[in-house]
């Protein structure tokens, strides 16, 4: 044997003991060098109070910190036990558990949802015939953009019974499966056809079949019962219109629309989500959550999405291809594929970020509403496993931000400029008051106090408004809570003179779409005769 061959052998045989020495993933790659103070940086940039930050790699935790403080006033430190709400990251739980149940035989992805929820129907005779499973789970239905998220957010005295029910009166914006168009309350019908198809509820599958096998023991479905004195994150708010002090307020309960957006997480228990995942369902060596082929099909796209030219600071994310899966968003970033969600709630925000040719998961939980700051950490961790060019994504996030708030206050201004102050209204502010009724939101009132009128929407008890005169039959109705964008009501009369319908929009583009005011159509509620 040469002395060259020796020394392969001697090398190989070190790499063998290493390999026995350490596990898998033991030389998973090290997050940035400069991950802390890129995190403190984009706190200090976008307001936010604590961010908890996590990164898998390679099956392997390798970085799971908190920063900051969970509320404001209150020394109290983010962990990486601390709970924070992550909004529509539920969706991709809702997606998995039907997933299991479609291994098991239960329900197929194209099943009709009359298969499971029998009478449920939608405005559209064919849509209520052809929509399955499947298309509950992917933004197709034909109903606009949060079509019926007035029925739950803010928090409702709706239950998700009524909220199926309702999808009936709810016109749709697009012909079936025509057209992407983000939708909450189809993935609370897929939250129904769980516990149809399993006779238990969709928390308590979620927690029997998912949280209890990956150890996500904190995790839970509901804020009732948390309190700030618990580890959790409180929600923080500066008003809808991002302009008033940053401030704690009060966290919703999301328990209507929990198969939505309903889940309350932490980074011990996300990493452990992050990590079946990547694994395409595996658990361990002799436990699958979900098969390979389910895996498959949550992230093949399923409804289309265009690509079109980001913002200038962001040109570098553009994408070749965008879709969305079943739970789940999908594109690629310098040549891989992104697995990904955002989620939203008043308050708080976060990202999880998924490359499944890298092996790697990223986790950002907000207390904040800005969500400049988790793309501006998602996308600099992103970087440095990608080997990417260093791009300064707080800046550019930033000034995205202030480009799209300018915009805004423009077109505000534009609108107020363009308002005919010496119009009057119609009839007397007794003339508009009384009871209204939408057909699947439900009631209002409005009535007359201390000479002006009050709008109050009956199943929402936050949206309160008080109404100033705008021009002729409008009126912009400014809710007393801050976290609710300001509408313009706008009233038609019939042939008597009589008020025949109220309708409500957004004032602001910087409303969240989820404030679906558009899809309400009220009409005056008349005594019987």
């Amino acid at each position: 044997m040469s002395c060259f061959e020796r020394a392969q052998r001697r090398h190989l045989l070190t790499l063998l003991l290493a390999l026995c020495v350490f596990p898998a993933g033991a030389f998973a790659q090290a997050p940035p060098a400069d991950l802390d103070a890129w995190v403190t940086r984009a706190m200090t940039t976008f307001d936010v109070p604590g961010i908890a930050v996590a990164i898998v790699k390679d099956g392997t935790v390798v970085h799971a910190k908190g920063y900051g403080v969970r509320r404001l006033g209150d020394p109290a430190p983010v962990d990486d036990r601390t709970l924070f709400g992550i909004a529509s990251n539920t969706k991709a739980f809702t997606a998995a558990a039907i997933g299991m149940l479609v291994d098991e035989g239960k329900v197929a992805w194209d099943d009709p949802v009359g298969k499971h929820l029998p009478g449920f129907s939608m405005a559209d005779p064919y849509a209520s015939r052809e929509i399955t499973v499947r298309d509950t789970l992917s933004h197709r239905s034909g109903l606009g953009l949060g079509a019926g998220d007035l029925l739950f957010w803010p928090d409702t005295d709706v239950s998700r019974d009524q909220v199926v029910a309702a999808a009936r009166s709810i016109p749709p914006a697009s012909s079936f499966r025509s057209r992407y168009a983000y939708n909450n309350l189809m993935f609370v019908v897929a939250g129904q056809v769980i516990a149809s198809a399993t006779g238990k509820s969709w928390d308590d599958v979620i927690r029997e079949r998912i949280f209890v096998p990956l150890g996500m023991n904190d995790s839970r479905i509901s804020n009732v019962g948390l309190t700030p004195a618990d580890n959790v994150a409180s929600p923080h708010s500066r008003g809808w219109r991002l302009e008033g002090r940053l401030k704690p307020i009060q966290a919703t309960r999301d328990d209507t629309w929990a198969a939505a957006a309903g889940i309350k997480s932490n980074l011990q228990d996300m990493t452990r989500w992050m990590r079946v995942q990547l694994a395409r369902g595996r658990i361990d060596e002799t436990r699958q959550l979900f098969s390979p082929r389910v895996s498959d099909d949550m992230w093949q796209v399923t409804t289309p999405l265009r690509v079109s030219d980001p913002p200038g600071p962001l040109a570098a994310t553009k994408a070749n291809f965008a879709g969305y899966g079943l739970g789940w968003n999908l594109r690629d970033y310098r040549g891989r594929k992104i697995v990904s969600h955002t989620g939203g709630l008043t308050g708080m925000v976060t990202l999880v970020m998924l490359v499944p040719s890298e092996g790697l998961g990223i986790v950002v939980l907000t207390n904040q509403e800005e969500g400049g700051a988790f793309s501006a950490i998602g996308y600099h961790i992103l970087d440095a496993y990608l080997g990417a060019p260093t791009t300064d994504w707080i800046a550019a996030y930033r000034q995205v931000r202030d480009d799209q708030l300018k915009k805004a206050r423009d077109e505000e201004q534009k609108q107020a400029a363009a308002r005919n102050r010496a119009s009057r209204p119609s009839l007397s502010l007794d003339g508009y008051a009384g009871n209204y009724a939408d057909a699947w939101y439900g009631g209002a009132s409005l009535a007359t106090e201390s000479g002006r009128l009050v709008l109050r929407l009956s199943r929402t008890p936050a949206a309160v408004a008080d109404l100033e005169h705008w021009q002729y039959d409008t009126f912009k109705a400014v809710f007393r809570d801050d976290t609710i964008p300001d509408a313009l009501v706008t009233f038609a009369l019939d042939e008597t003179g009589k008020v025949d319908t109220m309708k409500l929009v957004p004032t602001s583009d910087l409303a969240d779409f989820s404030f679906d005011y558009q899809d309400l159509l009220f009409g005056p509620v008349r005594p019987r005769k």
